[in-house]
């Protein structure tokens, strides 16, 4: 079997992020996606994805694949954070260079960054700083996968062709996400929480920490689109707008709000008329994490879905699940 370009492997297609990638690209068409779930493939078993590589032999790589959660999950899961996306990582991006893989794009997240980086935060931020403790594996992670693709260009890009690419999304939020009330992100937690107690009437809803922090939320077709984007450029365009040892791109919306702010937000999607309270026992994270995504819009690409229109997008797809 010959590697085509058109045949296209989603990993983590049956995450929030994978499926707005396999949406993105579905309208584009004349494409031949290659999705496994976990039970068909476990990316962290090497042999296994070396297998599947040297049989379906795909053009294209999406790295979406990866463990993930809030505050709680990376606080009480930090060996199985690093461990599961260290090992994603390795061998997806490895598997796909032996078997010819020429574009590859993988997923990080806006947590490589120092904790207290400057404002925005931009891309030459990376490594200049201490991590925020409580995502710090999962942090760590990411940035080995940055390095690889940086690694693998850098040792195979003219030899070889390679062309791999990653992307850091800020804090993302959409259909198809995580609603658990422990163990997701804040938006996809406070919709459960602020549904549930509209449900039981109950007279306020508690939110982790003091409600200061600030953050910056992406739709996820905003993000799907944005990844498709990125793949799409020339290298030559690609090259231009970064460098060697920093080649990564910030996906951001360039605007930021406080936590409170946003459970007000949510408390108004839902139509929740109760009290909101604050639990400052419990952790913050970082004080703030406003992505600078002046290169990517440089390289014509913008978001498109404001917060409030994909606050409500969100929560009918939500209250959608709890039928399903």
């Amino acid at each position: 079997m010959t590697s085509s370009k058109n045949r296209i492997y989603v990993a983590g297609h049956r995450g929030m992020v994978g499926s707005a990638i396999l949406r993105a690209l579905g309208r584009q068409g004349e494409r031949e996606i290659i999705t496994r779930s976990h039970d068909e493939l476990d990316l962290t078993d090497q042999s296994a994805v070396r297998a599947f590589f040297a049989a379906e032999q795909p053009g294209q790589v999406y790295v979406a694949a990866a463990k993930v959660g809030g505050i709680h999950a990376n606080n009480a899961y930090p060996a199985d954070f690093i461990y599961t996306n260290l090992m994603i990582e390795a061998n997806v991006i490895d598997a796909a260079f032996r078997n010819g893989v020429k574009k590859l794009l993988l997923l990080g997240s806006s947590c490589i960054y120092p904790r207290l980086a400057p404002q925005p935060m931009s891309e030459d931020a990376l490594l200049t700083g201490t991590l925020e403790p409580t995502n710090e594996p999962y942090a760590i992670a990411k940035i080995a996968g940055i390095k690889l693709c940086e690694s693998y260009n850098r040792q195979y890009g003219e030899s070889h062709g390679v062309d791999y690419r990653s992307v850091m999304p800020t804090n993302l939020y959409g259909p198809g996400d995580n609603y658990h009330p422990e163990n997701s992100h804040v938006i996809p937690a406070l919709i459960r929480r602020f549904h549930e107690a509209r449900v039981n009437s109950l007279p306020s809803v508690t939110i982790w920490g003091t409600g200061k922090p600030r953050r910056e939320f992406l739709y996820v077709e905003d993000m799907a689109a944005a990844g498709v984007y990125v793949m799409s450029l020339d290298k030559s365009t690609y090259n231009m707008h970064t460098q060697a040892m920093l080649s990564h791109i910030n996906v951001g919306v360039g605007h930021d709000l406080t936590i409170a702010e946003l459970a007000g937000l949510i408390s108004e999607t839902v139509g929740y008329q109760g009290g909101i309270e604050f639990d400052s026992d419990k952790p913050d994270g970082s004080p703030q994490k406003l992505m600078d995504s002046s290169r990517i819009n440089k390289l014509g690409w913008r978001a498109k879905i404001e917060l409030e229109e994909g606050l409500r997008l969100t929560y009918d797809d939500f209250v959608n699940s709890l039928d399903r």
